[in-house]
């Protein structure tokens, strides 16, 4: 027992001079290691409201437990189902047409030759990902509202104006086409620095034995990237059930308005747009992250059946 205890601070000594050999750079995680615990562990306590009926004057602990009640009214509500299909059905379309999307825009990016003018398409690539979706939604309805650009394009030629905005059968196509434009620069850097990282002596052997461009991008580029592919790929499955909110909530309006109401959407409006009932919206908010997860083992699952490292051991 007295040896356990002379190793135990044996290792704790060696662990604090190994702290403070490296305390710059501990110092320098510090801030990024306080904001995860304030704003993204701490806030986990209020989960325990999902399993409450919370009471203003007693706060989200003195609140009272009624079990998995609020879960039974949730699963009850058609519109929470039709919330999850709308969900289910906008953002695995984002995992066919957008997920791709950087892929195939990093990969033409360094097909590209001429050096300098590959730094302009990507910076000119990358730039409207700083714009925020409330200037996005603006500039989207500027152009193809009745009266903007396009329209007055299409009434110069002397056809009849098109609803882009009030129509669902565009506007969720204009959906994935806006979060392309905005995020596929972006998300194109993962990638490109990804590709720079492929040993080139593969490229030069392969010069050797007379292999085309496109050979090359099949055989060597797409397979040395599969890894960051997957990885993406999974991180993008763990989110599918929350992305898109800041979108839709900027560029949707009463016409498209059922069209378009995800989980989040769904939320939103329990919460703030009728009588806030912070227990119900809390639990859908705690089934939303239980499906993400499942959705991020799922595909964890598929990319190691199909060869793939997988990110959770």
């Amino acid at each position: 027992m007295k040896q356990e205890a002379v190793s135990i601070q044996g290792r704790a000594r060696h662990l604090g001079a190994e702290i403070w050999k490296h305390r710059v750079i501990y110092t320098i995680l510090l801030p990024g290691f306080i904001w995860y615990i304030i704003f993204a562990y701490m806030p986990m306590g209020g989960l325990s409201l999902a399993f409450k009926t919370f009471k203003a004057n007693l706060g989200i602990w003195g609140s009272p437990w009624i079990g998995f009640e609020n879960f039974t009214y949730v699963f009850r509500d058609a519109a929470f189902w039709r919330a999850l299909w709308k969900t289910v059905y906008i953002n695995f379309g984002r995992m066919i047409f957008q997920f791709p999307a950087p892929i195939v825009l990093a990969l033409l990016i360094n097909e590209f030759r001429p050096r300098h003018y590959k730094k302009i398409l990507q910076t000119v690539y990358t730039f409207p990902h700083f714009f925020s979706w409330v200037i996005v939604a603006s500039l989207v309805t500027n152009l193809l509202s009745f009266s903007g650009f396009v329209n007055q394009i299409v009434m110069l030629f002397g056809f009849e104006p098109v609803n882009f905005l009030g129509n669902p059968f565009i506007f969720i196509p204009m959906l994935y086409f806006t979060d392309i434009w905005k995020y596929a620069g972006y998300g194109s850097i993962i990638y490109l620095a990804a590709i720079s990282g492929i040993d080139s002596g593969l490229y030069e052997a392969a010069d050797i034995d007379g292999a085309s461009r496109w050979k090359k991008l099949i055989h060597i580029t797409i397979p040395s990237i599969m890894p960051t592919i997957i990885i993406m790929f999974i991180l993008t499955s763990g989110s599918l059930m929350t992305i898109g909110f800041d979108q839709i909530f900027n560029m949707s309006n009463a016409a498209v308005k059922d069209s378009v109401e995800v989980l989040d959407m769904y939320i939103y409006r329990i919460t703030f747009q009728s009588a806030a009932d912070f227990s119900f919206s809390t639990a859908v908010s705690l089934f939303r992250s239980v499906l993400n997860m499942l959705l991020l083992l799922g595909a964890n699952k598929l990319s190691k059946m199909m060869g793939g490292g997988g990110l959770i051991g």
